[in-house]
């Protein structure tokens, strides 16, 4: 069940612990420092540009974008940003706080394994993902709030509003393009009503929403630019106007890692100061090493589709393992894959760790539990005590494989029915219902 924090549970506590002090990393440099650095004085400018009817994006796609995102994020921003930085600096950290509350909420309750796990069992996925939400609260990157979006609109998808999630899939989209990775998945498994309303929400978003802010054609001008300047622009010095991030290390999406195996690029291009450094096992030109990405991102598109159970055989445990695997592919599908993009496996890891515990076979819990560990290993690669030459390899984009690895077997391989698991004394059965219960 949906519940606020309680101050009569010790993980409610450490939760809210944690949230201070994020939210006061956020804040004291603000207060009593010289100011808050990373994205959030952008943010702040973007919502004063909103404001005083300035311009989000210069005339020209090809110049350089400060904000590189749809209108509708910079209205939104506005608002908070009316008030000074102070309070659009806690209303983000507000908004992660609560995303990442919800996150642990519904990546439990959607796991299909029938059951609720104990405080700190059901805690353990925000532990293992806590560095992606540090890098949430002290970058101001939305990433955390887009994921609880999109689980909240797979939850309405589930509970038979499909025209409300699809709204959340658009909503998402429209603060931050790539979750529109899952309209081809909604699509394919005919789900007609959410298909149609993201669609039509994104329009309402991107052009009606704005429109009494900006004006109709003033909007409409802005989408242009934007769309040309970020969607519309490729080439082998990079794309989206961050050329210098695309093929670097710090870019683990499937696009970069393929074209750094394939072809000469410089991964440390993101830093002049640094001298070239190359990783690449073939030597294609740039159009080849798309071709390349195009293979492999066909072959794994054709690959999900074979594993998919039919719609007669779904069961809400094939469900959850074709969601997470979903998760996995919209993370890495992304041109620009961040290290905090990767805050998107704390849905498929919360269902492996439900697979680890709950599973009535034994062998199937170790192997969870296996290829947990694996993931957990690479993605420490990520740390600044190792060297960036293992994040050029990809390190996050091998630990979110083996965890999309995992999810196949499963999905494949089901446990007998009637095969029964000992519940652990601190669990105990899942309650469909989530509505939030304040007395929790």
């Amino acid at each position: 069940m949906l519940r606020y924090p309680s101050w009569r549970a010790p993980i409610d506590i450490l939760f809210l612990i944690c949230c201070i002090a994020l939210t006061a990393d956020v804040l004291v440099p603000e207060i009593w420092g010289s100011g808050k650095t990373k994205d959030y004085p952008l943010w702040f400018w973007a919502g004063q540009q909103i404001l005083q009817g300035g311009d989000l994006y210069p005339s020209d796609a090809k110049a350089y974008f400060n904000f590189i995102y749809p209108p509708l994020s910079a209205v939104l921003l506005a608002i908070p940003s009316y008030f000074g930085k102070i309070p659009l600096y806690l209303c983000l950290s507000a908004f992660n706080a609560v995303a990442w509350w919800i996150t642990a909420q519904f990546s439990n309750a959607m796991t299909g394994s029938g059951k609720m796990p104990g405080p700190w069992l059901f805690a353990l996925p925000g532990f293992v993902t806590v560095s992606f939400v540090f890098d949430m609260f002290d970058l101001g990157q939305p990433n955390l709030v887009l994921l609880a979006m999109m689980l909240y609109g797979f939850w309405l998808l589930q509970h038979d509003r499909p025209w409300m999630g699809g709204s959340m899939f658009a909503l998402a989209t429209a603060l931050k393009v790539f979750p529109v990775a899952v309209l081809p998945y909604l699509a394919w498994r005919r789900q007609w009503a959410a298909l149609a309303g993201m669609i039509v929400f994104l329009g309402i978003f991107l052009f009606v929403v704005p429109a009494p802010v900006r004006g109709f054609r003033h909007n409409v001008s802005e989408l242009k630019t934007w769309y040309q300047g970020m969607v519309g622009s490729s080439s082998e010095q990079g794309f989206g106007q961050r050329g210098e991030q695309n093929w670097s290390w710090v870019n683990q999406s499937i696009i970069a890692v393929t074209h750094r195996l394939t072809r000469p690029v410089n991964y440390n291009q993101d830093n002049p100061a640094k001298p070239p450094a190359y990783m690449n096992l073939l030597d294609l030109d740039f159009r080849t090493a798309n071709w390349v990405v195009l293979a492999i991102s066909l072959a794994i598109g054709l690959g999900f589709i074979a594993i998919m159970p039919a719609r007669s055989r779904t069961t809400p445990r094939s469900n959850a393992e074709e969601l997470g695997i979903l998760f996995c592919l919209m993370t890495v599908a992304s041109p620009l894959a961040r290290q905090y993009y990767f805050m998107w496996l704390f849905f498929p890891i919360t269902i492996l760790v439900h697979r680890a515990v709950y599973d009535p076979r034994p062998a199937a819990q170790i192997g969870s539990w296996t290829a947990l560990a694996i993931a957990g290993l690479l993605m420490c690669l990520s740390f600044p005590v190792f060297p960036n030459d293992l994040q050029a390899y990809g390190n996050n984009l091998a630990a979110t494989a083996i965890i999309a690895g995992d999810l196949v077997w499963h999905i494949l391989h089901p446990p007998p029915e009637g095969a029964v698991c000992s519940l652990p004394a601190t669990a105990g059965e899942l309650k469909p219902d989530l509505r939030i219960n304040p007395r929790s």
